[in-house]
């Protein structure tokens, strides 16, 4: 659980660098470049398809792991938008909550007590 939570606040500071870089380069103008890559149809749009659909199942993941809740479906939208900046934080979070029980961590508690 230690190399899991390690690679999770690397995957963490990485992105964050490498964010914060990018937007001082670029702003904040990310969805038109990202879609506009998207409808060019060549491989960086390709790339940007695939993981927009990891984005999705992320949101789907943490919404359903929450039980469809309000509160689920919220934190889901924010692991649409937030990528692996939020899930690495999520994930070092949960995996404390659940005392490193993975079973726990990937199903959410209450379906490993059912």
């Amino acid at each position: 659980m230690l190399l899991f939570r390690l690679f999770l606040a690397a995957c963490f500071l990485a992105l964050v660098g490498y964010t914060v870089v990018t937007i001082s380069i670029d702003g904040w103008n990310l969805l038109p470049v990202f879609f506009g890559d998207i409808a060019e149809m060549r491989w960086p749009g390709q790339f940007n398809a695939d993981f927009f659909t990891f984005l999705l199942l992320s949101g789907l993941w943490v919404s359903w792991r929450h039980g469809f809740s309000a509160g689920g479906l919220a934190l889901g939208l924010v692991a649409v938008f937030g990528g692996m900046v939020f899930l690495s934080v999520y994930l070092i979070f949960h995996s404390y909550r659940c005392q490193g029980n993975m079973a726990a961590l990937l199903l959410g508690p209450q379906r490993v007590a059912a």
